[in-house]
């Protein structure tokens, strides 16, 4: 897969260049980890480096995050460009006001136990779960929602060429508060 270099960690707009990543399994479950000291939950992800090409950020922070090596997964498509999102206001630092965001759908090939968190000295993860396709858009911090609901339309379509699950009897309450926040 040939994927465009990131020439920069914050573009002009203020958005950092991140990757983020859908872990499936066969039974079509994407992997959620819980982030330390019960801070909700959400799909891996992290930051590009500067001069860093997007595909060794996405393994980089597969092995930082769940200790997962490309010999442990198959890579089966990305998002076509950048997904972003604003932070509020109280998390804005520097010059960064958001992330921007290339989403990679990975199915596990390797074995569920290689799966760990203590890769790096400060660990984002302390715990994991499989859940339902579209349980991440409703566990995640609300900030992140639309960017998580829009990476799952665009990687699905790889996940169910036969069409795209059904949405839960929640889905409402999540577009409500979509409609609210634009």
């Amino acid at each position: 897969m040939s994927i465009p270099p990131a020439t920069d960690y914050i573009d002009k707009d203020g958005f950092r260049a991140n990757v983020g990543i859908v872990l499936t399994r066969e039974s079509r479950e994407v992997f959620l980890g819980g982030r330390v000291g019960g801070r909700g939950w959400q799909f891996p992800q992290g930051g590009v480096n500067r001069g860093e090409r997007v595909e060794e950020a996405l393994f980089r922070e597969l092995k930082e995050e769940i200790g997962l090596d490309r010999g442990d997964v198959e890579v089966l498509g990305s998002t076509r460009g950048w997904l972003r999102y604003r932070l509020p206001r109280q998390y804005v630092r520097d010059r960064c006001i958001g992330q921007k965001q290339r989403w990679f759908l990975l199915r596990l090939t390797g074995e569920e136990s290689k799966l760990r968190f203590d890769s790096t000295t400060t660990p984002e993860f302390d715990r994991w779960r499989w859940a339902d396709y579209w349980t991440p858009v409703r566990e995640v911090v609300y900030f992140k929602r639309r960017v998580y609901t829009r990476a799952l339309h665009d990687l699905g379509q790889l996940m169910f060429p036969e069409g795209l699950p059904p949405y839960p009897e929640w889905w409402p309450e999540i577009e409500a508060a979509h409609t609210r926040m634009a």
